[in-house]
């Protein structure tokens, strides 16, 4: 049986717990693999290791960034085969949709990125008297994403890519119930050489690993995609405490079955 692991700090790690949680295929029932059960101190390594990659990172020439990430990107689509076969078992998507979507899809999110952010400019206007104000592009810090199950690696590298591009690190939660193209995605930044600290990926459930990311004083920005009143709870939670927030919540289209 396949066993998840963490991504921290350029490393795969087993979750401090030791505690597992099943990842089964919606087509058959069956378990094929085992999820982290990631807890506070797995968030504690993941925060340590993004404040020491971050002064570097958000420092590069963004030329560097930017080659790091069409890396990953040509990766994705090197390895699109188990991408795509990780994606159907896991979300029992057809293998079409996974070929012709997502996974080209994930792997232009980050070409897409890389090639904007050497395209950003940076606005200037003259006032009257002898001074101009200026706009200055910086990195907030770190950075916590969250994605849904139904467009697992899709929507998980359309929040990442941007939030790395712009020099910020980045801790990441998949969903717990489609993890599994995100554990390839943690194997293809090794490949890629990406510094370590730089992204980091924590498995596990949204009401405890979830939580504490959200809740976290070191995280200075979210980036959420699923239901509303999940929605409405991380607004909750980072509001007091003056947070960026992106929140892409549950659609509002009514339907007759």
């Amino acid at each position: 049986m396949i066993e998840l692991a963490n991504y921290i700090d350029g490393r795969l790690l087993p979750p401090h717990s030791g505690l597992y949680l099943d990842d089964i295929n919606p087509a058959t029932a069956d378990v094929f693999a085992k999820i982290p059960q990631s807890d506070s101190a797995d968030l504690e390594l993941a925060i340590t290791a993004a404040e020491k990659a971050q002064p570097c990172w958000s420092t590069i020439d963004v030329a560097q960034r930017a080659e790091y990430l069409n890396k990953i990107s040509q990766l994705i689509l090197e390895n699109s085969d188990a991408l795509i076969a990780a994606e159907c078992e896991d979300n029992g998507k057809p293998l079409w949709l996974a070929k012709t979507v997502d996974i080209p899809r994930a792997a232009a999110n980050f070409k897409f990125f890389a090639e904007a952010i050497t395209q950003f400019p940076s606005e200037s206007y003259a006032m009257s008297s002898p001074a101009i104000n200026y706009t200055l592009r910086k990195p907030v810090g770190i950075v916590g994403c969250i994605s849904p199950w139904n467009l697992p690696l899709y929507l998980f590298t359309w929040k990442i890519a941007p939030a790395l591009a712009a020099g910020n690190c980045v801790i990441a939660k998949p969903s717990e119930v489609t993890p599994y193209s995100s554990f390839l995605l943690s194997e293809i930044c090794q490949q890629a050489g990406l510094p370590e600290g730089v992204l980091n990926l924590l498995h596990g459930e949204g009401n405890t690993i979830g939580r504490a990311i959200v809740a976290h004083e070191k995280i200075k920005a979210i980036s959420f995609t699923g239901g509303t009143v999940t929605g409405q709870q991380i607004a909750s939670i980072a509001a007091p405490m003056f947070k960026k927030l992106s929140l892409e919540l549950g659609g509002k289209n009514a339907t007759i079955v």
